[in-house]
């Protein structure tokens, strides 16, 4: 189902801006004009995140959406993010700044096909990653973030069978954490997916004061190296509050950013992937936003995201039990 509107045919678009706007100056401009808060997720561009009125990982975003009082959302970050939006803010518009800002695992994960694995096992419950379509929340139970996946399966009865989907990495790493077996979706984030642990042990080599914080969406090979594993929220924090001056980060580089700003005094390499380099690393979804499309979605009021209310409903139920399971696991956005 297409949850995105697009601008009409009289919206200004790109091609036909003019070079010379400050877009810094226009973006504040329509942003107090419209009432807008604009929220930005860790692997968006530096510049970007310098914009926002609040950074922060799937579940600190998800929050900050239910609870913010501005009458427009600028969600920069990817499309089933802006559908989160939505979904706990229907009241609200909510903008994203390009409709083609996808997600692989929200790719690999069909709707009509999760329906049919849903059916093949009737008796389980459906845990669900959030990175996934509106209309597989709504075929789901229980929405998780990486931030709150653990602490959700660990308030669930032990007895109880579990599908997990999208991402089958993430399920492995929570399976093997909680010693539960789960029922796998064989979905994979194309970036997480490219970190070559040969390369991580080379780097390690080379650097070997160095601490490694991984994501768990990485492959078991690359989570066997970390000293830590958890959320981008989860590996900033680390970083922070570790006493160590050196990591090697094996996510999205982009929370990089983030880490040199609170930490100027440590040193943060990138993983990287079969080839040596740390380019596969970059989202290409999360890049496709920019500061330019972001001025051009509020002046356009568009690409915008509506749902169908019953859709809406159906996701809203898994979306708000993963809030009220998770009132306490980690802290809310940062203001940027």
């Amino acid at each position: 189902m297409e949850t995105v509107i697009l601008p009409g045919r009289e919206a200004l678009s790109g091609d036909r801006l003019d070079p010379t706007i400050d877009l810094y100056g226009e973006i504040e401009r329509l942003r107090r004009q419209r009432k807008a808060v604009i929220l930005a997720h860790y692997y968006q561009d530096g510049e970007i995140q310098d914009l926002a009125d609040f950074v922060g990982d799937s579940l600190d975003l998800s929050r900050k959406a239910a609870a913010t009082d501005a009458e427009v959302i600028v969600f920069c970050g990817v499309r089933f993010m802006g559908e989160v939006a939505k979904i706990v803010s229907p009241g609200k518009t909510v903008l994203i700044p390009d409709a083609e800002a996808g997600c692989s695992l929200e790719d690999s994960c069909k709707p009509e096909a999760f329906r049919r694995f849903r059916e093949l096992h009737p008796d389980h419950l459906a845990l669900t990653y959030i990175n996934c379509s509106a209309e597989v929340k709504a075929l789901s139970d229980i929405i998780v973030t990486s931030s709150n996946a653990e602490a959700i399966l660990a308030q669930l009865p032990a007895d109880q069978p579990i599908v997990f989907a999208p991402d089958r990495h993430l399920g492995a790493y929570l399976a093997k954490k909680s010693g539960r077996k789960m029922t796998l979706w064989p979905g994979s984030c194309i970036i997480h997916e490219q970190f070559s642990e040969r390369e991580l042990v080379k780097l390690r080599a080379r650097h070997p004061q160095a601490l490694v914080a991984a994501h768990p969406e990485c492959p078991e090979g690359i989570l066997r190296h970390a000293d830590h594993v958890g959320s981008t929220r989860a590996i900033l924090d680390f970083v922070l509050a570790s006493a160590a001056k050196e990591f090697i980060i094996a996510t999205e580089p982009h929370i990089i950013h983030q880490m040199q700003k609170a930490a100027p005094d440590k040193t943060f390499i990138a993983a990287v992937g079969m080839d040596g380099s740390c380019d596969c690393a970059r989202c290409p979804f999360m890049a496709r936003n920019t500061l330019e499309k972001i001025y051009l979605c509020l002046l356009n009021d568009a690409p915008r995201i509506e749902l169908p209310e019953d859709l809406r409903q159906a996701a809203l139920k898994p979306l708000q039990r993963m809030l009220d399971m998770s009132v306490n696991v980690n802290a809310p956005a940062q203001s940027a």
